[in-house]
């Protein structure tokens, strides 16, 4: 599957969200292709089912007829589409006539997926001045390997989620919750003699580098066999191990401190790591970890909060209801 959305680019006006269709429209628009499927019908007709999104939710959609009108188009494409909505079994269903795969400049990202508010390029920037910023020349060279040298890596680091859910579970999410997470570190490491530098940046830049393969792409988001079987902390911890191991005298030492970071960032062993953090940098991180995590989530509740007065909700997964806390100025 292929994921070709461009940032930054000018969408149309006007254009009718998935939330907003209704029966007997007539629909000229663009969407993106969440799924695709080729099924026969009970004749022996090939025909494709579709599911369409935007960020106002998702919504089906069938080709019964593959014409030369229905062009070319994958899964995780932004399309163009002609369509008939129906009323079909109570729910709206879209029969298309025509296909074609979205340009550049007809649509924007943000239309049909969760999007980091932040510019991506930016917080890249900012990763690699951390990175030309380490001091001890084996991390240094371990980040550069990991996060710049390698372009699919560096590519799939600057727009994976950090999540399915919890937290930051959107395009740009990863990079947006690590360069937070090193930023807190850079604060915390100042406060504590005992805290080296160099050592908590490393764990923090690259405490997460294993959801790039635990998470498939945006906009599906979904485990991997890998993720499902290992998790992100195991498969961080072996690319980790083998970009080490191709580093010339990389101190066994400083790659055992490296790696209990990794494993231990989660902090308790019911929140999936193998090992508790055993020195202040292992500790450090596991904090800011959590520090931004948290309250991402709760920001993304207060975000879709429409409801009147203070409280916002339960948060299943925090085990509490949230309140608002703005404090309005006398």
């Amino acid at each position: 599957m292929r994921m070709k959305i461009p940032l930054n680019m000018e969408g149309m006006l006007g254009r009718l969200p998935v939330a907003e269709i209704r029966a007997d429209e007539h629909i000229i628009d663009h969407y993106l292709c969440r799924s695709k499927q080729t099924l026969k019908t009970r004749v022996g007709k090939t025909y494709f089912s579709l599911k369409l999104q935007d960020k106002t939710g998702t919504i089906d959609a069938k080709v019964w007829d593959i014409t030369h009108e229905i062009k070319d188009f994958d899964e995780g494409d932004v399309i163009k589409i002609e369509a008939d909505a129906l009323l079909y079994n109570s729910e709206i269903q879209l029969k298309v006539h025509k296909i074609r795969r979205s340009m550049e400049g007809e649509y924007r990202l943000d239309d049909y997926i969760q999007t980091t508010g932040n510019d991506i390029d930016d917080m890249y920037a900012k990763v690699v001045e951390l990175i030309a910023s380490i001091e001890n020349i084996y991390l240094k060279t371990l980040l550069e390997n990991i996060l710049i040298k390698d372009e699919a890596r560096s590519a799939a680091f600057k727009s994976h989620s950090a999540a399915k859910s919890m937290h930051h579970s959107y395009y740009g999410g990863l990079l947006e919750h690590t360069l937070a997470v090193a930023e807190i570190c850079g604060f915390l490491g100042g406060r504590y003699k005992y805290a080296n530098r160099d050592l908590l940046l490393t764990g923090a830049l690259l405490h997460d580098i294993g959801k790039i393969y635990e998470l498939s792409a945006m906009p599906q988001n979904e485990y991997t066999d890998d993720g499902q079987m290992l998790g992100h902390i195991i498969i961080g911890v072996e690319m980790i191990g083998a970009e080490m191991s191709g580093i010339d005298g990389f101190p066994h030492e400083l790659a055992s401190l490296v790696k209990h970071m990794i494993i231990s960032h989660h902090g308790e062993y019911i929140y999936g790591s193998p090992k508790l953090p055993s020195f202040v940098e292992a500790l450090l991180l596991n904090f800011a970890d959590n520090i931004d995590a948290k309250v991402q989530a709760i920001s993304d509740i207060l975000d879709a909060d429409k409801t009147p007065g203070p409280w916002a909700g339960y948060h299943k997964i925090l085990e509490r209801y949230i309140r608002k806390s703005d404090v309005k100025h006398e």
